[in-house]
């Protein structure tokens, strides 16, 4: 399928904000408008890393609409702006779902996108004005203290130094404090009730194997239908910088039939 990368300009609360979309060249209906946003610690990347994404996977199998915000980085600017700008975005998407053909909306990301995804299905839960069907948290860099893989991790491309950096630019003067909000170390949650179901997977030598787990299972013990998909390699988003290898290739295909299963509506009880 043929697809078409548009540039979007909209106007928030906090200046204007521009969207990279991709969808099909000969637009459907009825298709999955995707909210995706990019990865690089919360302080680098743009919008455009989702033409590498895995969401763009989902836009050539299956017609979906990607909308991926350029959200304002870290350290210039700080939680929430992130945050922030990727609500905006999916207010848009929401409120532009005939316009695109859009019949559910699907939040994801990778690495810090994954961790924004998250925050993103938690405010709009605790909002309640945009009802997410469906998150795709990959690998997501959910957690501002260090698990059992991501202290002392050497990783290639992200590691516990990286990592330390990261959260101490995204967060500010809220670093290293106790009273850190969920919407801003999504893994700080309490109440996992009443979020969206969730498929991600993650490598199992990486920093982040840990946190994506932890979240996946206070997700099914919250009663939503999560599962995560585990493969062994030694490097993050080994999807996306060895995209050759056979072990992202399975990744790929584990993402997208769990995809299918979320346009089908399959996904679910028997994934709690």
């Amino acid at each position: 399928m043929r697809l078409l990368r548009e540039i979007r300009n909209i106007e928030t609360e906090n200046g204007p904000l521009q969207l990279v979309v991709i969808r099909p060249k000969e637009p459907g209906g009825n298709v999955p408008g995707i909210l995706w946003m990019h990865g690089g610690g919360y302080y680098e990347g743009s919008a455009d890393m989702v033409l590498l994404s895995r969401a763009r996977d989902a836009a050539r199998k299956f017609g979906a609409v990607v909308v991926s915000p350029e959200y304002r980085l870290a350290p210039a600017y700080p939680y929430p702006a992130a945050l922030d700008d990727c609500y905006a975005a999916l207010e848009w998407l929401d409120a532009n779902r005939e316009a695109l053909g859009v019949s559910r909306i699907i939040v994801g990301g990778e690495s810090a996108g994954g961790g924004l995804a998250a925050a993103l299905a938690m405010l709009a839960r605790d909002r309640g004005r945009i009802k997410i069907d469906y998150q795709l948290p990959i690998y997501p860099m959910l957690d501002c203290f260090d698990t059992d893989s991501s202290r002392d991790n050497r990783s290639l491309f992200w590691n516990t130094k990286k990592n330390h950096e990261a959260w101490r630019m995204y967060l500010g003067e809220l670093y290293g404090r106790e009273d850190v909000p969920p919407y801003a170390s999504p893994s700080r949650q309490k109440d996992y009730s009443r979020l969206p179901p969730c498929y991600t997977f993650v490598c199992d030598g990486e920093p982040f194997y840990r946190e994506t787990l932890d979240y996946v299972e206070a997700l099914k013990k919250a009663g939503v239908p999560a599962r995560a998909d585990v493969y062994h390699a030694d490097a993050h988003a080994f999807d996306m910088v060895f995209p050759w290898t056979q072990v992202s290739r399975d990744a790929k295909a584990g993402f997208i039939e769990n995809i299918g299963r979320m346009i089908k509506d399959e996904f679910g009880t028997e994934d709690v």
